[in-house]
């Protein structure tokens, strides 16, 4: 198998399993604070990456520039989730998930922006096909201006920044110790703010959300997705890991939520920009998508 189609499996891989996420922790965490949650998922993530990432003596965490890239990366993940976090308080999930999904505009802008090349018109295409099936899967979610719309706007413009960090870091640094340093960055920040938010007294039902997450969302799909941007472009890569809202409509159809005709025809668009792109343009990463 060509190297850019195993990249661009790894990241289907990683969607698959962020989109299991919801169903897996929905019941599990309604009686704990999130970011309590999210530290302890992601000190479990670091735990479960730190033996490759101390491999060889811990000479990758050596490599040069890993600390910084990998500081950086790790604060764009925090300031992501602690938006979405607090923009839920004031907007609903569909509207939440729509914005946090926007991240697959925001890569093209900001890279175009930055190289002042445009992605290649089939990538236009499969982004704007994407975004359109994201709105019907989302039931065509009424979005306003208000505080919790303008966080989660900045969530998704965090992530797209944390996408990008990674394309830049992920192709010239090992990708375990990358990861692992990224999650120990955001363990690190919000531990004390996990404390003053009700603390660490989790219960089992979270505890085993915890380690779930922890150890398969966060250290093996965050991790794919590094590794898959080492050969993906950045516009390619978001529109790849918009299969995670297909992914969790299918999972929560499968478990008795209702998709209707709507969703399904949203989720195919999805898909069908994925498609759109894939085919449209080589897998391995060009110059101009950089």
């Amino acid at each position: 198998m060509r190297g850019g189609w195993a990249a661009s499996l790894a990241l289907v891989a990683a969607a698959l399993l962020f989109g299991s996420t919801f169903l897996v922790v929905q019941d599990a965490v309604e009686s704990v604070e999130p970011v309590p949650f999210l530290a302890v998922r992601f000190t479990i993530g670091t735990a479960a990456l730190a033996p490759l990432a101390l491999r060889r003596g811990g000479r990758d965490l050596r490599t040069p520039g890993m600390l910084r890239a990998a500081a950086l990366a790790g604060l764009a993940l925090t300031a992501g989730y602690v938006l979405q976090t607090v923009g839920l308080q004031y907007t609903t999930s569909s509207v939440s998930a729509f914005l946090t999904y926007l991240l697959v505009v925001f890569v093209p802008l900001i890279v175009a922006l930055t190289t002042r090349h445009l992605p290649p018109w089939p990538t236009v295409g499969g982004v704007v096909l994407a975004v359109a099936g994201l709105a019907l899967l989302g039931g065509g979610p009424e979005v306003g201006a208000g505080r919790g719309e303008l966080l989660t706007l900045g969530c998704a413009l965090a992530f797209a920044v944390h996408l990008l960090l990674l394309a830049d870091a992920a192709p010239r640094l090992p990708v375990a110790a990358l990861s692992a340093v990224q999650f120990a960055v955001v363990a690190g920040v919000l531990f004390v703010p996990g404390l003053l938010a009700g603390g660490y007294r989790l219960t089992g039902e979270a505890w085993a959300a915890a380690a779930y997450t922890g150890v398969v969302v966060t250290a093996g799909g965050l991790g794919l997705q590094a590794w898959g941007q080492r050969r993906v472009s950045p516009t390619r890569a978001a529109l790849l890991l918009l299969i995670e809202p297909v992914s969790a409509a299918v999972l929560g159809f499968l478990a008795g939520e209702r998709l209707g005709a709507t969703g399904a025809a949203g989720a195919l668009l999805i898909l069908a920009g994925i498609v759109v792109s894939e085919l449209a343009v080589p897998v391995a990463r060009r110059p101009e998508e950089a």
